[in-house]
């Protein structure tokens, strides 16, 4: 088991340093400025989220009629969470608006969903800073 695990971890630095080795070498070649046409720079998530905006974001997903959010617990007496409540949030959210509205015709859906639950969704999101779940 031991092995297997060594193995596994030895891939993965191999993997790392393959990539950190090729990065310099493509910016080279597309003129140093690093980018790729076709693909979003993706901001990264915080590493924390304030308790209100966590709530707000709550509310809106129940009021869209999220049952997850619903049965979710408000955060009080802390400041700030982790950004994985908000962001296990959304994804629930989005697989249970995704699985309700599954019967929709497509020309009504937007990423799987509703046009006002995938709304809600994004609302959420940008309420609490969160760009990827």
């Amino acid at each position: 088991m031991k092995l297997i695990v060594r193995t596994g971890l030895a891939a993965v630095l191999a993997a790392g340093t393959i990539a950190a080795a090729v990065a310099p070498a493509s910016a080279a070649v597309t003129g140093g400025t690093g980018t790729v046409a076709g693909v979003h720079a993706a901001v990264a998530n915080p590493k924390t989220i304030k308790a209100a905006a966590d709530n707000q974001a709550r509310s809106i997903l129940a009021n869209a009629g999220s049952r997850t959010a619903a049965k979710s617990h408000p955060i009080h007496g802390k400041d700030d969470v982790p950004v994985g409540y908000g962001t296990s949030l959304l994804a629930a959210s989005r697989d249970e608006f995704r699985n309700t509205d599954r019967h929709l015709p497509a020309k009504q859906k937007k990423s799987g969903m509703s046009v006002p639950h995938y709304n809600a969704v994004h609302s959420a999101a940008t309420t609490m800073g969160i760009t990827r779940w």
